[in-house]
C-alpha cells in the first residue's frame, strides 16, 4: 500500500476539429480520464492498492468514498486476491467495501467478480464529453457571479444553500472536497437570492487540462428557467479561457431532463459506470 503521484501523459494526442468548431485531442480513456475525474472531485484521502484507487472523505458523496480501478490485474484469481486486499482496508476503518466500475478502464472481469461476491449494483450513471474551443460559441451569462481558483466562501454558501448533503461533518467535508482542485465557480441570482450554482474544476488530462463540471444546481422554484443552460455555457466559456481543451461531467442515467440538455449544449458520451456496493448479507471471503 503506498501513495500514489499523479500521472503525467507519456504519449502525444493527435488533434481533430469538431461540428462546432473546437479542436481536441482522441478521446480520453484509461487511466488519464480515471486520474481526470478522481482530480475533478478530489477526495481528502487517497491510498493505491492492488491497482484501485481507494478513495475516503469521511462517508460525505460515492464519489470521493468508493475504490476505483487504474491497473488492477485482469488474471482472475490477482483480481480476487486484490479486491480481497481493497475490502480489508474497507474493514479496518469499519466502512462497507464500495467499487465505482467504470466501463472503460477494465479489468473486463471486475464487475463479475463483484457481482460473485455479492456486492449490489447502484448509481448507473454516463460520462459526457465535448470539446473546447473558442468555435463553440459559449458566452457567459451576463449577470453571472464568477469566481476562478481556490474555493470561494461565499460561492459555497450558494451551494451549499442549493444542495446541501446528509452525513456527519457533511459541509465541512464537502468544503474540503470542493476546495481540493482550483476551479472556475459560476454563482446566478435572482432578486438577490442564489438560484443556480456550478462549478468547472481544471484538472490535468494527459498534456491537456480539462474542465470537469460538477455541483451543478438550481433551486426546485426556478427550475425549467433556463438557468442550468446558462450556467453550464458560462462555465464553458470560463473553462476556455482558463486553458481548458475538453470538459467532463457525469450524469445520472435516470436524470432524462439533464442528460437533454447537455447533448443540446453538444455534450457526447464518452463512457457508463455504476458503482457495486457489498451488501450486508454477502458472504466474506
Amino acid at each position: 500500500m503506498s501513495s500514489r503521484p499523479r500521472r503525467s501523459a507519456t504519449k502525444s494526442s493527435k488533434t481533430a476539429k469538431n461540428p462546432r468548431g473546437a479542436t481536441a485531442s482522441r478521446p480520453l480513456g484509461g487511466h488519464h480520464l480515471t486520474e481526470a475525474l478522481i482530480a475533478g472531485w478530489r477526495p481528502l484521502q487517497r491510498l493505491d492498492v492492488g491497482g484501485f484507487a481507494l478513495l475516503r472523505s469521511r462517508g460525505i458523496t460515492r464519489r470521493a468514498n468508493s475504490a476505483v480501478a487504474l491497473d488492477a490485474p485482469a488474471s482472475p484469481d490477482d483480481l480476487a486476491a486484490a479486491i480481497g486486499r481493497v475490502e480489508g482496508l474497507y474493514e479496518v476503518a469499519g466502512d462497507v467495501p464500495t467499487f465505482r466500475v467504470l466501463d472503460s478502464q477494465g479489468p473486463e472481469g471486475l464487475d463479475d467478480a463483484l457481482c460473485e461476491r455479492g456486492y449490489r449494483r447502484e448509481g448507473d450513471s454516463e460520462l459526457l464529453t465535448t470539446s473546447l474551443g473558442p468555435g463553440r460559441g459559449d458566452v457567459p451569462h451576463g449577470g453571472a457571479e464568477i469566481r476562478t481558483g481556490a474555493l470561494d466562501e461565499d460561492w459555497f454558501e450558494a451551494a451549499w444553500q442549493l444542495a446541501p448533503r446528509e452525513g456527519e461533518r457533511a459541509r465541512e467535508t464537502l468544503h474540503d472536497i470542493l476546495a481540493g482542485t482550483p476551479a472556475v465557480q459560476v454563482l446566478l441570482r435572482a432578486e438577490g437570492e442564489p438560484v443556480a450554482v456550478g462549478r468547472a474544476a481544471l484538472v490535468p488530462a494527459g498534456k491537456e487540462t480539462a474542465a470537469v463540471l460538477n455541483m451543478i444546481a438550481v433551486s426546485p422554484a426556478h427550475r425549467r428557467e433556463g438557468h442550468g443552460r446558462a450556467l453550464s455555457r458560462t462555465l464553458l466559456a470560463l473553462a476556455v479561457v482558463q486553458g481548458a481543451r475538453r470538459a467532463l461531467l457525469e450524469v445520472e442515467r435516470d436524470n432524462d431532463a439533464a442528460r437533454a440538455m447537455y447533448r443540446q449544449l453538444g455534450f457526447d458520451r464518452l463512457g457508463d459506470y455504476h458503482y457495486r456496493t457489498r451488501s450486508s448479507s454477502a458472504v466474506e471471503r
